[in-house]
């Protein structure tokens, strides 16, 4: 399975709607404060350039309204190319300014997320994390820990998006594992000496990892860390190819 990927921030949102659909902006219209109307904004135009590019559709003010991005009953993004539905799966993450948008052009459910990475308390860690997360934490170099719980909780988050329940699912019931990127004794021991630091990867680099739901359905996924936040994505098939932002031709 082939996903596409693409970031944006809002100085890249137009400041005219023209690119909206009439429903969307019926949707911007009925939002009272600005950080939420932003947030949307920036959001529908990061889906809307990365189904455009994906899908070689015209990517001028236009063209893109006839791209709608309405939410499903669960509440996950549903594609409408000219008022009906599109055979594409995506996803949306938005955190500080910044939003990312993966699209699947087959059946798998997708799932990505967007974090900064920040210290999170102890009551966090044992409220979100499995007893295995909690171990890999524990052994961790205090100046790392936050990369690493930002990035575990992030993947969890992906796989909630994947299976459209959002957070009505305890995130206990996941557990995230690292192919690679981690020092490989981490996933063979639950006691030992505390981890060296993770390594840092370059802005066209994803790593690999899984997360396995109720100890059966397991979600194939990426991720990477540049810029201050950690970006994960998640499918429930494998992803053979990830398309970066840089092999996309906007007009």
């Amino acid at each position: 399975m082939n996903v596409y990927w693409l970031e944006q921030t809002l100085a890249d949102v137009p400041a005219e709607n023209q690119w909206l659909s009439a429903g969307e902006s019926l949707s911007l219209g009925r939002m009272r404060f600005a950080r939420r109307r932003n947030d949307w904004r920036l959001g529908r135009w990061t889906a809307k350039r990365a189904l455009a590019a994906s899908l070689n559709l015209p990517c001028d003010p236009l063209a893109l309204a006839n791209i709608e991005i309405r939410a499903a009953a669960s509440g996950a993004p549903e594609v409408f190319l000219f008022n009906q539905t599109a055979p594409v799966t995506i996803s949306l993450s938005h955190r500080a300014g910044t939003a990312m948008c993966a699209v699947a052009l087959s059946g798998p459910c997708i799932g990505c997320d967007l974090e900064m990475i920040e210290p999170r308390s102890n009551a966090f860690i044992a409220d979100y994390l499995t007893a295995r997360e909690q171990t890999l934490v524990e052994r961790t170099l205090e100046g790392e820990r936050p990369l690493l719980v930002t990035l575990l909780w992030s993947a969890k988050e992906s796989a909630l998006k994947a299976l459209h329940t959002g957070l009505r699912l305890d995130t206990n019931c996941m557990d995230v594992s690292f192919i690679d990127g981690l020092p490989p004794h981490t996933e063979h021991s639950r006691r030992g000496p505390p981890l060296g630091p993770m390594p840092d990867v370059g802005p066209d680099e994803w790593r690999p990892l899984h997360v396995r739901y109720s100890g059966e359905q397991v979600f194939c996924g990426w991720w990477r860390h540049a810029g201050g936040m950690v970006r994960t994505l998640v499918a429930t098939a494998q992803i053979e190819h990830l398309h970066d932002p840089s092999t996309f031709q906007f007009a």
